[in-house]
């Protein structure tokens, strides 16, 4: 089984193998040496860099590499083995990052592959999307059992009707593209902040600390029937300024933080954090 991919230009279906993709129309696409295919159009880029730049990506990884989130991880990546298990399953994480969470899918993937017996003939397809090269770049550096894509999640070079499972990890929802690639009945699996994620960062650079009162069911719309929702929640430390510094660095409070905040965490000899992630779990209708 393939991952099913149309071309970004006319829509139509890409053929090819590990090195080339052409359409019928004759677009056509190189995968990059590192192995990751770049299928995001000049028109669909807003900035010249688009995405996350490789001082972001470089920071993330170095955070997420410590450990702190890997309950998360682990949460996730049970999730999506539960929703593909005893089924041929194209599966896509949509605004992957640098692949943290998508290699913990693999990985629980992987054996629950090896733990089948003899008469199952289970298979997947697993994809990371992302509009930064910097990070479908660094991605591939790391597990090349997965095919990473840079492309745009407005318009996913992906064919209709073709994906069992979306996963949305902390990304921006797609509802038409979601409800266009997704097959009848399929799952898509949304990860967001709860209301007291990060909540001693936040106060600690805040005045008054807002709840944005996220619901991803007004958002999606009617394509879509909230099946169910579960809280990821626990307590870590980080013991030191290094990796304070390199969780602001990898959140949106980066960007709004003022200096008077930023003297404030500067004095932290460690700091106390809750995960609160809400994992929702929706179908296709």
């Amino acid at each position: 089984m393939t991952f099913a991919l149309n071309c970004p230009v006319c829509l139509q279906p890409l053929q090819g193998d590990t090195k080339h993709l052409e359409c019928p129309d004759r677009h056509s696409y190189d995968a990059a040496k590192q192995g990751y295919w770049n299928l995001l159009l000049a028109n669909q880029k807003r900035s010249k860099d688009p995405g996350d730049n490789a001082e972001m990506v470089q920071a993330r990884r170095a955070f997420l590499a410590l450990g702190h989130y890997q309950l998360l991880a682990d949460s996730v990546a049970t999730r999506v083995a539960e929703l593909t298990n005893n089924i041929d399953a194209r599966i896509l994480d949509m605004g992957c990052g640098e692949g943290y969470y998508t290699n913990h899918m693999q990985q629980l993937l992987e054996l629950q592959l090896e733990q089948q017996v003899e008469n199952q003939q289970q298979s997947y397809q697993l994809a990371g999307l992302d509009i930064s090269k910097h990070a479908v770049k660094a991605a591939c550096g790391q597990n090349k059992a997965i095919q990473w894509l840079v492309a745009s999640g407005a318009r996913m070079p992906v064919a209709d009707s073709s994906l069992d499972l979306i996963t949305v990890l902390f990304s921006r929802l797609m509802p038409e593209e979601f409800g266009r690639t997704l097959k009848q009945d399929a799952a898509l699996l949304i990860a967001y902040p709860g209301e007291d994620h990060l909540l001693e960062l936040r106060e600690l650079i805040y005045d008054k600390v807002r709840h944005s009162g996220f619901n991803p069911a007004e958002v999606l719309g009617d394509q879509f029937t909230l099946i169910n929702t579960e809280t990821v929640r626990y307590q870590f430390t980080l013991p030191d300024q290094t990796q304070i510094q390199q969780l602001l660095s990898m959140t949106p409070h980066g960007w709004r933080i003022n200096q008077q905040a930023k003297d404030r965490l500067a004095q932290l000899a460690q700091l106390e954090l809750t995960l609160d992630v809400k994992l929702a779990r929706f179908k296709r209708n």
